[in-house]
């Protein structure tokens, strides 16, 4: 065959071949965004199952740090307010936080926000619009709700009625929270003003540790605690193997907690940017332990366990406003530096008689604030992030929160009242408030 037939013959094959081509390239697209789609989905479900699992953790740790004779209430409490985020965050919560478009915008949503998910087995026509299952968002941003009230637990220990506690947990997952989440996360002024909280180092652990000093003031301290002389009265927790526990549960579901706020894993960029954050995240709370163990030693000349286990907690909390841009280096210094702030700050409360049971103070509000601050060692994920800008997000929403909080618990303790009788906080809340004792073969202290 002469070269000059070729010529035609390869245009028509082309001109054939175009359409099929053109059908690939767009099979392609499709099947590209249906991966993003399927793997960002169980993105969420995955951080969202290790963040719920941290509910166990707290329960464990609240019932190691709190002495025996209370522990049935606070486990009670720990189940009663996940079960109530659940509800609140659907019922209001999540329309609140990331409200529809003919809402103002950053302050208020409409109710049931979800009304329906994606059918049974179909997934939304055009998964490009869509960069994950409706379920999936819901469920994972849910579990920050639920932890934001279990903070406040811990530090209200052994002195405050179930009733009234869980009524305040009503009005913080279903209004408080998501209202100052929505002014970052859903958009709102902070977002727009350059304010960088990745996964709430202030948003969800400040804001929690704000509500519970709140309910730490109206409440006042346990019977006993604070001698009329200003001497600080320990009082044991019942069970330390259960702390220890614990903060092992909450270690291992800040992965998720972190990981998850990636909020994207369709490409290998996004994969590899979560596996820096699982490792910030580790290193972080490896460095708030050794810092503790090694002050407390120095300080005391005896390591404190209590103090080991919230400075581990302490440097999660602190690297949670930040978990991807830092070295693991950086991460090191910031999660020590968290640690070395509960060592300080735990005595410093008692100084000023806030009674906080478990920590949760100087472990979420006081390494919240640091956290939060210390993104500006790296500029945030987006390299942009200002001291101004972190300053006036922290002061919003911890005096939002506060203000808010305040409020509540002093309409409670002027209404139903907050706390049980002198005679029943000593007897002890398991048996006066419950009538079931977590250990009724033992003799409770």
């Amino acid at each position: 065959m002469k070269t000059k037939y070729l010529f035609p013959l390869a245009a028509v094959a082309t001109a054939a071949a175009l359409p099929s081509v053109g059908l690939a390239q767009e099979a392609g697209v499709e099947a590209a965004a249906h991966t993003s789609y399927i793997l960002t989905t169980l993105l969420f479900l995955i951080g969202g199952f290790l963040v719920f699992w941290m509910a166990a953790g707290f329960a464990m740790l609240e019932a190691g740090l709190v002495r025996s004779k209370n522990v049935t209430m606070q486990l009670t409490k720990n189940i009663s307010l996940f079960s109530i985020a659940a509800i609140m965050y659907w019922l209001v919560g999540f329309g609140i936080m990331y409200p529809a478009d003919w809402v103002i915008e950053g302050w208020l949503g409409p109710f049931f926000a979800i009304t329906s998910l994606e059918p049974v087995g179909v997934a939304p026509a055009d998964t490009s619009l869509d960069y994950a299952s409706v379920g999936s968002d819901f469920f994972f941003q849910l579990m920050f709700c639920a932890t934001t009230a279990s903070i406040v637990s811990g530090t209200l220990a052994e002195r405050i009625k179930l009733w009234p506690f869980l009524i305040f947990v009503v009005v913080l997952t279903g209004f408080i929270y998501p209202i100052e989440a929505s002014w970052q996360w859903g958009g709102g002024w902070l977002a727009e003003a350059g304010f960088s909280d990745f996964a709430g180092s202030t948003l969800v652990h400040a804001a929690g540790g704000a509500a519970a000093l709140a309910g730490a003031i109206v409440l006042g301290p346990r019977i006993g605690k604070y001698g009329k002389d200003g001497k600080v009265n320990p009082m044991p927790g019942s069970n330390l193997a259960l702390a220890t526990l614990g903060t092992f549960i909450l270690w291992l579901g800040w992965f998720g907690f972190n990981g998850g706020s990636q909020l994207a894993m369709g490409t290998v960029g996004d994969v590899a940017d979560v596996s820096r954050i699982f490792a910030n995240t580790n290193m972080a709370a490896a460095a708030g332990a050794v810092a503790a163990l090694i002050l407390t030693q120095l300080i005391y000349g005896k390591a404190d366990l209590t103090m080991v286990l919230n400075g581990a907690l302490a440097g999660l909390v602190s690297i949670t406003a930040e978990p991807l841009a830092p070295s693991l280096f950086l991460s090191l210094i910031i999660g020590a530096i968290g640690g070395l702030i509960v060592v300080f700050t735990v005595p410093l409360l008692d100084k000023i008689k806030i009674d906080d049971v478990v920590g949760a103070i100087p472990v979420h509000f006081f390494a919240g604030i640091w956290g939060t601050l210390a993104v500006v060692l790296t500029g945030g994920y987006h390299g942009e992030a200002t001291l101004g800008a972190q300053i006036m997000g922290i002061v919003a929403i911890i005096a939002f929160v506060f203000i808010t909080s305040f409020v509540v618990f002093y309409a409670l303790k002027a209404t139903i009242g907050l706390r049980p009788s002198e005679e029943d906080e000593i007897n002890g809340l398991d048996v006066s408030e419950l009538g079931m004792e977590a250990y009724p073969d033992f003799v409770n202290t």
